[in-house]
């Protein structure tokens, strides 16, 4: 083959995902959470639980919805926090997954050896 063909032909030449994006729709994640569909939109309303809206304005979930939700959930019924504070540790747990994982990718185990080798008297 020629490089002018070569060239031309490049340029037809497409790609496409070989997976589908993982998302939810709003009637899956309900079946797997068992939730009404308006206390998962008030989840939305109130930023506790987020979500992506596609071309044609339907709603989608990420995968890990229905665990968010389960976290929700037992925040609300096991610490009878409400939305506001429920919002605030959801936040925090996910600042703390954040640093543990950077602590694990730096190569360190000890929590104690990130910090300056110090002597306190």
């Amino acid at each position: 083959m020629t490089a002018p063909l070569r060239r031309g032909l490049a340029k037809t030449i497409r790609s496409y995902p070989l997976v589908r994006p993982a998302r939810l729709s709003i009637e899956t994640l309900t079946r797997r959470t068992g939730l009404h569909p308006d206390l998962i939109h008030r989840y939305v309303a109130l930023g506790l639980l987020d979500v992506a809206r596609d071309s044609a304005g339907d709603v989608w979930f990420t995968q890990d919805a229905p665990a968010t939700i389960a976290r929700i959930q037992r925040l609300r019924a096991g610490l009878s926090l409400n939305y506001a504070s429920i919002g605030l540790v959801l936040d925090l747990l996910d600042r703390i997954t954040q640093l543990e994982l950077a602590l694990r990718s730096s190569g360190s185990t000890n929590p104690s050896a990130a910090r300056s080798d110090r002597q306190w008297t």
